[in-house]
């Protein structure tokens, strides 16, 4: 049997160095926001918000086995800050393949290339000169002056041509095998331009995530005949690039609750999926998406199929897999994503899935991409599953708002660490998603006492590197966002989740945004909380220190070791082997960090006091129990 608390009466001992409430640390750009009114500190974007939009126009064309893109693009870029903007930093990713990129992992020979190679360059139609040997950061970034100053409320059209070669060990981007291509961030970009921090320089050291605009994007790609082309948006002339009955099968799909086979091996060995001609050129379109990726294949299956998402309107979403015929786990993969889909909008985060479509390829990455995964194939469908749903939440973080994953990657990582445990409480149960949990999200840091693994979440995660930096951004993140679902309550820990999302939706929230939208939305100040769990080297380590009876009560002394305000179980035993549980919510450390004690009255016959953490693991569980002597 599980009591609440409200059956506990609980007092806290004061102690001397507590941090009252009082205003989160926030750098001076942060300050400057608010000062600006960009942002409000209630939470919301300020009645001066603003962000700039690059809308894309691209055409890429790619002749496997040869592993050479060629593409180009036009850009129309706006400037909708106050600024008048005299130059602008474009993004060219693909040229951390360069041998001397800066990275933080060793790579191997088939990791390098030559890099992105822009071959002509325009503004507003006037030819101007590209140095590709730029040595900034190996020309990932690259700052170039514009011919005429941009004002504001001005637009600027750019014009792109560039080829590169695909790099011959797949990652996020590559070669899968040698007809098999999965292609991302392969275009150049106008990096984000925002209120805080102006332009976004940071460099990728090919380990860290992105931070990108909002936009929309028109892009063909030409390929082959007999290959398939797999993309982020709508494709828009399916019975130009299908034969007829693959296109039936995939119109089909659209409105099907089964699974739709669109092609097996049968079919590929048949040949004649596709339009026979020489090449054909598949087109597609997504608005208002931070970024797109394409994968293609002659030899990969394709399954189909799909799920309402939102209940109120019967809209449906597509969901596609497409593997080659080895990986068995994903002939499961639709029932998989279309569960996920169902599951995330219709309770954490509740939001409908935004988008029309998710397709998962199998690729070796275990990465996201806006309605796009590539994942790898696993042995065990449970963990192809626990992957594939941690992917498919990023939708929400940080698709469906704009986050920084390069500075805080806690804003996207940990709440998607966060939403694949709530998923996979339901589907593989809560003990099993637990053990999953605890293995592979909190045991590097809860067990590793360096001080690598105690750094502050709030640090930059463009700062850090190694062990430390996954802990900040996955498991140590993930259990503060269910550390505040247990203090909320569900209700409220939902109402304020969808708050702070619909209003960032779009944009580009930060973490003052997110800790200030929850104050508001639940008319309490959480800076005790906050400060603990995202700006303190805190860990979880509690100890009983001490059990005194009365006549007719107990009372239990909890000592918080490490300081961290994180949720659990008092179970007391008794002499006749049954046991009472008395849950304890972060709540309980709200007014002392250091110690609590728990007062319960009308227990006799004690003979043991256990605390248990559950996912919030303790550092030195030696000390969390008490036996009668």
């Amino acid at each position: 049997m599980v009591l609440r608390k409200v059956v506990l009466t609980i007092s806290c001992v004061l102690v001397t160095g507590f941090i009252s409430a009082q205003d989160l640390y926030q750098p001076r750009s942060v300050k400057q926001a608010y000062e600006k009114g960009t942002r409000s500190k209630d939470g919301r974007p300020g009645e001066n918000y603003w962000q700039n939009e690059a809308d894309y126009d691209i055409h890429i064309k790619v002749n496997p086995p040869s592993r050479k893109v060629e593409g180009t693009a036009k850009i129309t870029y706006t400037n909708n800050s106050p600024d008048t903007l005299k130059s602008l930093n474009y993004k060219l990713i693909l040229n951390h393949h360069k041998p001397g990129a800066p990275r933080l992992r060793p790579v191997s020979e088939d990791y390098l290339t030559s890099g992105m190679q822009i071959t002509s360059y325009k503004e507003n139609g006037v030819s101007k000169e590209w140095n590709n040997n730029n040595n900034n950061n190996n020309s990932i970034n690259q700052m170039v002056k514009l011919n005429k100053a941009l004002l504001p409320n001005e637009s600027i059209e750019l014009d792109f041509e560039w080829n590169f070669e695909l790099s011959k060990q797949s990652g996020r981007e590559g070669a899968i095998d040698s007809t098999t291509f999965f292609l991302a961030y392969f275009y150049p970009r106008v990096a984000v331009y925002d209120d805080y921090e102006g332009w976004d320089k940071m460099t990728f050291a090919g380990s860290k995530e992105f931070y990108n605009d909002f936009g929309d994007y028109n892009f063909k790609v030409t390929v082959p005949k007999d290959y398939i082309v797999w993309a982020t948006g709508d494709l828009l002339n399916p019975e130009e690039v299908l034969q007829r009955k693959y296109a039936d099968l995939l119109e089909k799909s659209m409105t099907s609750n089964k699974v739709i086979h669109i092609v097996d091996q049968e079919d590929l060995e048949n040949g004649k999926i596709t339009n026979q001609s020489k090449t054909n050129t598949w087109q597609w379109k997504v608005e208002n998406i931070t970024d797109i990726a394409i994968a293609l294949s002659n030899t990969y299956n394709w399954d189909a199929g799909s799920v309402v998402v939102d209940q109120e309107t019967g809209r449906r979403a597509s969901v596609q897999a497409a593997y080659d015929e080895p990986s068995q786990d994903f002939k499961k993969m639709v029932d998989y994503a279309k569960y996920a889909l169902k599951w995330f909008s219709n309770h954490t985060p509740g939001i409908p899935y935004p988008y029309s479509k998710m397709s998962i390829v199998r690729g070796f990455a275990d990465m996201e991409y806006p309605m796009m995964a590539n994942d790898s194939s696993r042995e065990d469908p449970d963990f192809t599953r626990f992957v594939a749903e941690h992917e498919i939440a990023h939708t929400y973080f940080p698709f469906y708002m704009g986050t920084n994953e390069t500075r805080f990657g806690f804003m996207d990582e940990g709440w998607a660490t966060a939403l694949e445990y709530l998923i996979g409480s339901e589907n593989l149960g809560k003990r099993k998603a637990s053990e999953n949990f605890k293995k592979f999200r909190v045991k590097r840091w809860i067990n590793n006492p360096s001080l690598e693994q105690d750094l502050p979440i709030i640090t930059p995660s463009n700062m850090l590197s190694g062990s430390g930096s996954g802990t900040n951004q996955y498991g140590k993140a993930a259990l503060a966002y269910l550390a505040l679902k247990d203090l909320l309550g569900d209700e409220v820990f939902e109402e304020s989740l969808k708050t702070y999302m619909k209003d960032w939706n779009g944009k580009h929230p930060i973490p003052w945004d997110f800790f200030n939208s929850f104050n508001e939305s639940i008319g309490q100040n959480l800076t005790w909380f906050w400060h603990a769990w995202f700006f303190t080297n805190n860990y979880i380590d509690y100890a009983i220190k001490e059990v005194e009876f009365g006549n007719d009560n107990v009372n239990v002394t909890i000592e918080n070791v490490g300081g961290m305000p994180a949720p659990f179980d008092v179970v007391i035993k008794m002499k006749d082997g049954s046991e009472r549980i008395f849950h304890q919510s972060p709540e309980i450390w709200k007014e002392n960090y250091k110690e609590a004690i728990i007062e319960l009255k009308g227990l006799k016959n004690i003979s043991e006091i256990r605390i248990e953490n559950g996912i919030w693991m303790d550092a030195n569980p030696d000390d969390n129990q008490w036996r009668k002597k």
